[in-house]
C-alpha cells in the first residue's frame, strides 16, 4: 500500500489567487480492481477513485497500512503505518507487528489556531504517539486475528463473506475508533483493517525430527482500557479493566489445536487511586449495585466461553483480602452453576520460595481443564474437539501471578495437544515455552503497569531466584514513579486515541488547561529548601554543636512535617488524568 498526496493551486484571472483542495490518494498494492481511496483534505469526505486520478506530479511515499483518522484542536489528522515487521504465518497467513507510524496533518499549516491552541495540538499529538509507540500493535490483511480459532469455526457463510472491518470483534479492535469514518462507507473496507494490541508469538518447534507451529496471541480488549491504577474493576457495560483473551495455538501435520484462557480485573466496583503510598488503600463502592454489573460480566463471559472457573490470586489477609471476600460472596449470591470459584493465596503458598506449590493449584484444577478440553480441527477441516469452558484468572492487576499461572495451565494443555496429535509431549527443559510466556509477560506488563512483569524468572526458568527477586525490586521502583508521576498522561492518551474523549477543532476549552492547586507548586518547594538547609548546617558545623543541632532540628522538622503534609494530600501531587472525569468511589 503507498500513499500520495497532491498540491493543486488554481489562478484564475484576477488579483486573487483560489486553492483547491489537497487530497490523499492511497493504493492498496494488490487491488487488482484498480481501486484508489482519495481523502479531500479541506472537506474530509473519503471517495473511491481510480488510479488515473492520481496525478503524475503526486509525490509518492510508501506505507504499510492505515489506522485511521483522528480529529485534534488543529483538524483532522491521518494516521498511518509506515514499517511493519513479520511475525509469522497463522494458518497461511502472514501476520505482521506495526513498529512504525506517521501521523499526518490534513492541513497545511496551524496559522490559523492561538498559542494555546498550537500548545494544546501539540499534546494531543503527544499522546496519540504515546499510545503509538506503546508497543504491541499486529494485524493481518487477510486473516481475522480479532477471533479465536474455535469462533471462527462456528460461523457462517455469510460471516466469512463481510470484510474484516465488519466481522472483527470489537473488543479487541484498537483502531475501531480510528477507522468510524471508513465504518460507514462499506465500498472502502478493503483499504483497511482492524489491528489488536496486545502480544503474539510465532515459534516453529522440533521434538524427535517432528515439526509443529506453536503460538501465543494475547488480545487486550479496548473496552475499559487503561492504566494500573486508574482503571480497576468493571464498568456499567461489565467490563473488565485490562481483560486479555490469550490464545495458544498448535499446528501439526495440518491439524489445528487452540486452547484459551482469559484474564481481567476482579470484575466489581472498586478502585485503588494513587496517593504517593507505596500501596494505595482499595475502595469498594457502598453506593453501586455491584450485582448487576458482575452478572452482566459473567453472562457475556458464560455466551463467549462457556463454563467460567475463576482463579482468584489475591492475598486472604491484609488489604486483598476484602476483594477476595466480595469475590467470593458476589459469586455465591449469583448461584450460576456454570461458575465455579477457587481461591488461591499465591503469595502465602509461595513464600519462602517455596515456588513448587503452585503444583497444588494445577493439580487442583486438572479434572476441570481436562473437562473443558482443548479445541481441534483435523487436517480435513473437521472439529474434532470443542473447548467448553476457560480459566478466568485474576491477581490485583492481572499480570505477573496471573500469567504465572496461566503458563503452567498453557503447558499441561499443550503437552496434552501434542500427544494426541501423536506428535511426543514437549520436554520441560525446552527453553522456547517458558520463554515466549515470559515475553508475554513482559509486553502485557508494560502496556498496562509501564514495566515489564514480575517474577518472570519463575516463567522463564522453572525456580525463583535471587536475580529475580533484585530485578522485581526494580520493576516495582520504576512501576511506583510511573503510576504516581506519569500515568495520568498515558490514562488521557489512552482515553483520547480509544475515542472516550472527542476533541473539538480549535477548541479553546480544553481541560489541559486546568491549573494546579497551590499544594502542587508550595510545599516541594519548601520540602526541597528545608531539606538542604538541614544538609548545609551539618556541612558547615562549627564548634558551637549546640547551636548547629538547633539549625538542623528546625529545617529537618520543617522538612519532615511538609513531606508529612505532603503525603497525607498524596492525590493532589500524583498525575491524574484531565481529559475524561472518572467515577468516583465511596
Amino acid at each position: 500500500m503507498k500513499y500520495v498526496t497532491r498540491e493543486c493551486f488554481c489562478v484564475v484571472e484576477c488579483n486573487d489567487r483560489h486553492t483547491t483542495p489537497e487530497k490523499f490518494f492511497m493504493e492498496a498494492c494488490d487491488d487488482g480492481a484498480g481501486d484508489v481511496l482519495a481523502i479531500d483534505r479541506v472537506s474530509t469526505e473519503m471517495s473511491l477513485a481510480v488510479r488515473k486520478d492520481v496525478p503524475p506530479s503526486a509525490v509518492t511515499r510508501p506505507i504499510c497500512g492505515i489506522m485511521g483518522t483522528i480529529r485534534l484542536v488543529a483538524g483532522m489528522y491521518l494516521i498511518v503505518i509506515t514499517k511493519k515487521r513479520k511475525v509469522g504465518d497463522l494458518l497461511g497467513h502472514a501476520v505482521w507487528k506495526a513498529t512504525d507510524f506517521d501521523i499526518i496533518s490534513y492541513k497545511k499549516t496551524v496559522l490559523h489556531l492561538t498559542d494555546a491552541q498550537m500548545q494544546d495540538n501539540k499534546a494531543f499529538l503527544s499522546m496519540i504517539n504515546s499510545v503509538l509507540n506503546a508497543d504491541g500493535f499486529y494485524f493481518a490483511t487477510d486473516y481475522d486475528l480479532a477471533h479465536t480459532l474455535q469462533r471462527l469455526a462456528h460461523t457462517s457463510h455469510e460471516f466469512h463473506e463481510m470484510t474484516l472491518l465488519e466481522r472483527a470483534d470489537q473488543r479487541f479492535v484498537w483502531n475501531g475508533h480510528l477507522l468510524r469514518e471508513f465504518i460507514a462507507q462499506p465500498e472502502l473496507h478493503k483499504f483497511v483493517f482492524p489491528v489488536v494490541h496486545g502480544f503474539i508469538a510465532m515459534k516453529s518447534c522440533c521434538i524427535n525430527g517432528k515439526i509443529f507451529d506453536w503460538n501465543i496471541i494475547s488480545r487486550r480488549s479496548c473496552f475499559r482500557a487503561g492504566v494500573r491504577y486508574y482503571v480497576r474493576g468493571i464498568d456499567s457495560e461489565g467490563h473488565a479493566a485490562n481483560f486479555v483473551e490469550t490464545e495458544q495455538i498448535v499446528q501439526y501435520n495440518g491439524a489445528k489445536a487452540s486452547f484459551v484462557q482469559t484474564r481481567g480485573s476482579i470484575p466489581f466496583y472498586w478502585s485503588q487511586r494513587p496517593n504517593l503510598k507505596y500501596k494505595p488503600k482499595t475502595q469498594i463502592s457502598k453506593s453501586i449495585n455491584h450485582l448487576d454489573g458482575f452478572q452482566r460480566h459473567f453472562d457475556s463471559q458464560i455466551i463467549t466461553y462457556g463454563k467460567q472457573v475463576i482463579l482468584n490470586l489475591v492475598n486472604q489477609k491484609g488489604s486483598e483480602k476484602p476483594l477476595e471476600q466480595a469475590f467470593a460472596k458476589m459469586v455465591n449470591r449469583l448461584g450460576n452453576g456454570m461458575i465455579k470459584y477457587v481461591a488461591f493465596d499465591f503469595h502465602k503458598e509461595c513464600s519462602r520460595m517455596r515456588w513448587h506449590r503452585l503444583q497444588i493449584l494445577v493439580d487442583m484444577v486438572a479434572e476441570m481443564q481436562n473437562e473443558f478440553g482443548y479445541f481441534l480441527v483435523d487436517s480435513d477441516g473437521t472439529v474434532q474437539l470443542q473447548q467448553d469452558g476457560t480459566f478466568r484468572s485474576n491477581c490485583m492487576d492481572c499480570l505477573d501471578r496471573t500469567n504465572v499461572i496461566q503458563s503452567l495451565l498453557a503447558r499441561r494443555e499443550v503437552n496434552s495437544c501434542l500427544v494426541d496429535l501423536r506428535c511426543h509431549s514437549w520436554p520441560f527443559c525446552s527453553a522456547l515455552f517458558p520463554a515466549a510466556w515470559a515475553d508475554n509477560a513482559n509486553a502485557c506488563a508494560k502496556q498496562y503497569a509501564g514495566t515489564g512483569a514480575l517474577k518472570t524468572d519463575f516463567t522463564r526458568t522453572g525456580r525463583r531466584t535471587q536475580w529475580g527477586l533484585l530485578m522485581d525490586g526494580w520493576n516495582s521502583m520504576i512501576r511506583y514513579y510511573k503510576n504516581n508521576f506519569s500515568d495520568g498522561f498515558r490514562q488521557d492518551s489512552i482515553d483520547l486515541f480509544l475515542g472516550n474523549y472527542a476533541v473539538e477543532e480549535a477548541d479553546m476549552n480544553t481541560p489541559l488547561h486546568e491549573p494546579k492547586d497551590w499544594k502542587f507548586l508550595t510545599l516541594p518547594i519548601i520540602m526541597v529548601v528545608a531539606f538542604s538547609m538541614c544538609i548545609i548546617c551539618l556541612l558547615m558545623a562549627g564548634d558551637t554543636w549546640t547551636e548547629t543541632l538547633a539549625y538542623v532540628l528546625f529545617w529537618g522538622s520543617a522538612s519532615a512535617v511538609t513531606a508529612g503534609v505532603i503525603l497525607f494530600n498524596g492525590r493532589d501531587f500524583v498525575d491524574a488524568p484531565k481529559l475524561v472525569q472518572k467515577e468516583k468511589m465511596d
